[in-house]
């Protein structure tokens, strides 16, 4: 696709985050499974439901712009879940790969706000506001999820792995 405008490279953005989501909920169920903790194993199904959503409000954002959902292959989203899936291989006390997998789906989420935080920007440069109130909802999805990927680190995760 040829890129001239900001709505052109809006859209490229909105085919690379849904990649993305797609990845990442083909990859949470497997780092549900791997975790000891049962709050981080939750944490992890619960954000797979919610990525679901993301997914359905990408998809009406696509529609909103009059464009099919169709998605590019995030090559940055692949790195980061082959990174969580050699953590999973490795020979890890089950604490340690806890915590591991914490930071690893931080990165995720780190990645994740970045995006929809740029389209954002975008759909409002571009006053498209219905499809920026869309984003900002994904945005602080994302926001909130880390903030409780933080909490359960800090709450005890971290401190049993360095046991």
């Amino acid at each position: 696709m040829k890129t001239d405008s900001l709505k052109d490279l809006l859209v490229d953005e909105l085919r690379d985050t849904l990649s993305a989501e797609n990845q990442i909920t083909k990859a949470l169920p497997k780092m549900a499974s791997a975790v000891q903790s049962e709050k981080l194993k939750a944490a992890f199904e619960e954000h797979l439901e919610q990525t679901k959503g993301h997914v359905d409000r990408l998809k009406q954002v696509f529609e909103k712009l009059g464009k099919s959902p169709r998605s590019k292959h995030c090559k940055g989203m692949e790195g980061l879940i082959s990174e969580g899936q050699e953590l999973i291989e490795q020979q890890m006390d089950p604490e340690v790969l806890d915590a591991a997998l914490i930071g690893a789906a931080q990165k995720v989420e780190h990645y994740e706000i970045a995006a929809y935080g740029t389209m954002r920007t975008y759909a409002n440069l571009l006053g498209l506001k219905d499809v920026a109130d869309l984003l900002q909802q994904t945005l602080d999805e994302e926001g909130q999820t880390d903030k409780k990927l933080t909490k359960l680190a800090e709450s005890g995760i971290n401190a049993d792995a360095k046991q």
